[in-house]
C-alpha cells in the first residue's frame, strides 16, 4: 500500500518560482510533443532541486534554471515516447527510462512508476506504471528530490515538503527513512553524499534510520560506491559526507583502515595535540584542490604509519572499488612520495634527485597534499599555530624551486642522459648486461649533482672511467 500523501502544495509568489523561461528549447519541444499526443509530463530531479537551491542562495534570479542535466517524468510508456521522438535509446526501457535526443541535448525520460516490493536492497521486484505524478514522486528517496515541475502550468509540485527541507537546509527521506533506505542500500550513501554536496545537515529520523539498514547498504556494486565517492570528493567540503559515512558505519564496511582512524590519534612530531587521526584526513581533504585522486590520497594517507603499506592498502581497497589502474597508480605514488626535509632548505642536487623520485608530473600534487596536511595539523591542534607561516612558506618556496629547476628540463631520467647504451657499448667498450645498466645510472648521479656535464664528449669520458 503506497504511504499517505499530502496535498499537492503550490508555491506562493514570494517563495522561488520556476517558469519556462531559460529551459533549453529541447525540453520545451519534448513536453510539447508529448502534450501533443495526450500525456502529461514533469521536470523532475536535481535540476528543479538545484534551480531552486541557487534562487534561495541569492545565485540566481527567480524563474532562472540551473541545471547539469534534465530529466523527466511523464505518464506516457516507454514504448510510446519512442514512437513520438525519432531518436530515442532505450537506455533503461526495464525500468521505465529512455533517452530522447533532440538537437544537442540527452533527456532521461521515465515512466511515472510506483515500486513495490525490494528483496535484494538494490532493485525492485516489480514496477508498476502510475498516472499520478504523486504517487511517482512517492517512490524517491529524498523529499528534496521529490519535487516536480510542470511546465503546462508552470506551477511546482511538492507533497512531501522539500522546499521547506530546502530552506530548512534538512536532508529528509521521503515518508518513513527505514523503509527508503531498505529499498535501495545505496540511499545511505546518496544521504552522505548529499550532507556534503548540498551542505545540508540530516534530519534526526533519517539519520537513526541508516546504520540500521547497513545491511542493504552491503548489496550495493563497487561501482556504484565509488561513484557516490566520486561525487561526494568533488564537493566544496567532502569531509561532511565522509563523516557521516564514518559515523553511521558505512566506513567501516567499505575501508576499514579509514574508519579506524577515529580511534587513532593524531601525532606529528611528538605528542602534542589529541585530535584523532580521521579528523586529521577530514581537514586535509576539505584543505585540496577538488580533484578526486588527490582528495582521495589525502583521505588514505594515514592509514598505515609506513607510507609504502598504506600506499599498498590503498591500492587494494580502491581496486575492491573498481578505480582504474591509472587513478590507482596516481593515488598510490602521491601516497608513497613525501616532500623532502626543509628546513634547511634542499641543495640544488637534492631537489633534483627528488624531483628524480616524485616525478615531474606529481610535483604540483605532492606539494598541495603536504600543504593540506600543514593546514590541517595547525587547524586541530597537532601542531603549534606559529609553525603554519614558516612552514608554509617553506612549502610554497621549494615548489616555485622545483618548477623553476623543471623549466631548465635536467636530466632526471636515464633516457633523458646525451648519450645511450648503443654508445656506450660503440664507444666505451659495455656489454649488454647489468654492468651496462649500472653505469647509465651513475652517470645520471653525476648529471643530477652537476647538470653541465650532460654532453656526450664528458658522459664517454666518465663512462670510459668507470669502466676501468
Amino acid at each position: 500500500m503506497a504511504e499517505a500523501l499530502t496535498p499537492t502544495a503550490v508555491l506562493s509568489s514570494g517563495a522561488p518560482r520556476l517558469g519556462r523561461s531559460g529551459l533549453p528549447p529541447a525540453v520545451i519541444e519534448l513536453c510539447q510533443g508529448l502534450r501533443a499526443a495526450g500525456h502529461g509530463s514533469w521536470i523532475v530531479g536535481g535540476s528543479v532541486r538545484d534551480s531552486l537551491l541557487a534562487q534561495l542562495r541569492g545565485d540566481a534570479m527567480p524563474l532562472v534554471w540551473r541545471a547539469k542535466d534534465w530529466d523527466l517524468a511523464t505518464d506516457a510508456t516507454p514504448e510510446q515516447v519512442m514512437q513520438l521522438f525519432r531518436r530515442v535509446i532505450p537506455t533503461g526501457i526495464e525500468h521505465g527510462t529512455v533517452t530522447v535526443l533532440l538537437g544537442d541535448e540527452a533527456l532521461e525520460v521515465t515512466t511515472l512508476r510506483a515500486d513495490r516490493e525490494y528483496r535484494d536492497g538494490r532493485r525492485p521486484e516489480q514496477i508498476d506504471f502510475v498516472r499520478s505524478i504523486e504517487e511517482d514522486l512517492a517512490r524517491r528517496d529524498f523529499t528534496v528530490n521529490a519535487i516536480a515541475f510542470d511546465l503546462e502550468t508552470e506551477q511546482l509540485i511538492d507533497p512531501f515538503g522539500g522546499i521547506a527541507d530546502l530552506l530548512g537546509q534538512k536532508l529528509r527521506a521521503v515518508g518513513e527513512a527505514s523503509r527508503r533506505f531498505a529499498e535501495d542500500g545505496l540511499r545511505v550513501l546518496r544521504a552522505a553524499r548529499f550532507v556534503a554536496s548540498l551542505e545540508f545537515e540530516l534530519e534526526a529520523e533519517t539519520a537513526r534510520a541508516i546504520t540500521p539498514s547497513l545491511e542493504s547498504y552491503r548489496c550495493v556494486s563497487a561501482e556504484r560506491i565509488r561513484d557516490e565517492w566520486n561525487k561526494t570528493l568533488v564537493a566544496r567540503a567532502p569531509s561532511r559526507g565522509f563523516r557521516v559515512m564514518q559515523q553511521h558505519g558505512l566506513l567501516a564496511i567499505t575501508v576499514p583502515e579509514v574508519d579506524a582512524l577515529a580511534r587513532t590519534r593524531a601525532l606529528p612530531d611528538g605528542e602534542r595535540g589529541s585530535a584523532d587521526a580521521f579528523s586529521l584526513a577530514c581537514s586535509r581533504i576539505d584543505g585540496c584542490p577538488p580533484s578526486v585522486e588527490l582528495r582521495i590520497a589525502a583521505l588514505l594517507l594515514d592509514i598505515h604509519p609506513e607510507a609504502e603499506r598504506a600506499a599498498e592498502l590503498a591500492d587494494q581497497r580502491l581496486a575492491a572499488l573498481r578505480y582504474s589502474n591509472g587513478e590507482r597508480k596516481w593515488i598510490t605514488r602521491l601516497i608513497r612520495q613525501r616532500v623532502p626535509r626543509l628546513v634547511p632548505p634542499p641543495t640544488d642536487p637534492e631537489l633534483r634527485r627528488w624531483l628524480r623520485r616524485a616525478g615531474p608530473d606529481l610535483y604540483r600534487d605532492v606539494c598541495s597534499l603536504a600543504r593540506a596536511d600543514v593546514c590541517a595539523r595547525v587547524a586541530l591542534g597537532s601542531a603549534p599555530p606559529e609553525a603554519l607561516e614558516g612552514e608554509l612558506y617553506a612549502l610554497d618556496s621549494f615548489r616555485e624551486r622545483a618548477q623553476g629547476e623543471l623549466a631548465k628540463q635536467p636530466a632526471l631520467t636515464v633516457s633523458a642522459l646525451a648519450i645511450d647504451g648503443k654508445q656506450l657499448m660503440a664507444e666505451a667498450g659495455y656489454r649488454p648486461g647489468r654492468q651496462l645498466g649500472n653505469a647509465l645510472e651513475a652517470l645520471l648521479e653525476q648529471v643530477l649533482e652537476d647538470p653541465t656535464l650532460n654532453t656526450t664528449e664528458q658522459l664517454l669520458e666518465r663512462a670510459r672511467a668507470l669502466a676501468h
